[in-house]
């Protein structure tokens, strides 16, 4: 359990697993201040049922505007007085689609790398900061081609390292991917070279699926890797395959808060995969909606008539269950959050 005085700056907190990070924390019993861009997005997460059903104590969450968090120094102001850091924010736009393969770099990589610096480098200006949790990705660590092209039949854990690929990248993902490799190396070399007061926590997640509290519009609801999952039950035939990776968000947020806890020892990284060693098999989400939401089937409310294709990527989580002490929910669970958000969005439940 945390002490009462213990203050955690969360940032991207108005993200998908973000906020649920925020929510998370709160109920473990820290105080929260939460880095956002402008107070339109501190206003959303005040707004959120979440949120506004946590009245046990109002002053136990807090907001600290951060416009730019590439600037140098952005976070100087926001980490005083913190004995805890959860960075989950990316610098990254998810509207890639415009990117250039000339841009990959400075799109991409730079301000990946700049993004984890710059709060490692603000942390280190200050005393009485314990830990840093930093969300990574299984691409930091899983070399490209066997994520998402060649089925090796390699499995792979935490301690598996990748280098950092060079330009030029085939695509946005492979960059997308390289960037966090080397916010990852960037990281740990960080720590060796600069021996900082605090140690740091690597969580590398797969892909996130769960509801996304904060969206509020259906038409936004297959944004962002809930798509992979829900775009079939809607119709969509998607003909390019997913690795089979998968993690439950409220799992992976939990990880997060977990994470804090001394008695695990820092400067380590851990994988977040559900369904074992295989994984999930992202096509298994039609029959899990066809045996438990029959009736909206049935009358066309969920077509659930398209697909989703998945290739083979081998992952072993054992020792993050292990050492955290808990087992990853299947993808069951992780398919009817959506869908029940989606129902309860439309009004169809």
């Amino acid at each position: 359990m945390p002490l009462a005085q213990d203050l955690v700056l969360i940032t991207g907190g108005t993200g998908h697993l973000g906020f649920r990070v925020l929510v998370d924390a709160l109920h473990a019993g820290y105080n929260v201040r939460a880095a956002v861009r402008s107070q339109v997005k501190a206003n959303a997460i005040l707004e959120a049922p979440s949120v506004k059903a946590f009245s046990a104590n109002t002053s136990q969450l807090s907001f600290v505007i951060v416009e730019n968090i590439l600037e140098d120094g952005a976070y100087d102001e926001a980490v005083k007085d913190v004995q805890h850091i959860i960075h989950v924010a990316s610098p990254i736009s998810a509207k890639t689609e415009e990117i250039f393969q000339e841009d990959f770099d400075s799109y991409f990589i730079q301000p990946a790398l700049k993004g984890t610096l710059g709060i490692l480098k603000s942390a280190s200006k200050v005393t009485g900061i314990k830990r840093i949790v930093i969300t990574s990705s299984e691409v930091a660590i899983i070399p490209w081609k066997e994520f998402y092209q060649e089925e090796s039949g390699i499995v792979f854990n935490d301690q598996w390292k990748t280098p950092l690929a060079k330009a030029p990248y085939a695509n946005k993902f492979e960059a997308y991917a390289a960037s966090k490799v080397g916010a990852l190396v960037a990281t740990e070399d960080f720590v060796k070279e600069n021996n900082p007061g605090f140690d740091v926590i690597n969580l590398m997640p797969s892909f996130i699926i769960g509801k996304n509290e904060l969206v509020t519009d259906v038409k936004d609801i297959t944004s962002g890797t809930n798509g992979a999952a829900l775009s079939q039950v809607l119709g969509v035939k998607n003909p390019y395959p997913n690795p089979s990776t998968t993690i439950f968000v409220n799992d992976i947020a939990k990880l997060h808060v977990l994470a804090l806890n001394p008695e695990i020892p820092g400067n380590q990284s851990f994988l977040a995969n559900s369904e074992g060693i295989k994984g999930t098999t992202w096509g298994d989400a039609i029959d899990i909606v066809a045996k438990n939401y029959p009736e909206a089937v049935a009358k066309g409310i969920l077509p659930n008539n398209g697909f989703q294709p998945t290739k083979s990527t081998l992952i072993d989580v054992s020792r993050t269950e292990s050492v955290f002490g808990m087992k990853f929910q299947s993808y069951e669970v992780q398919v009817k959050s959506v869908v029940d958000h989606y129902l309860d969005l439309t009004g169809k439940e």
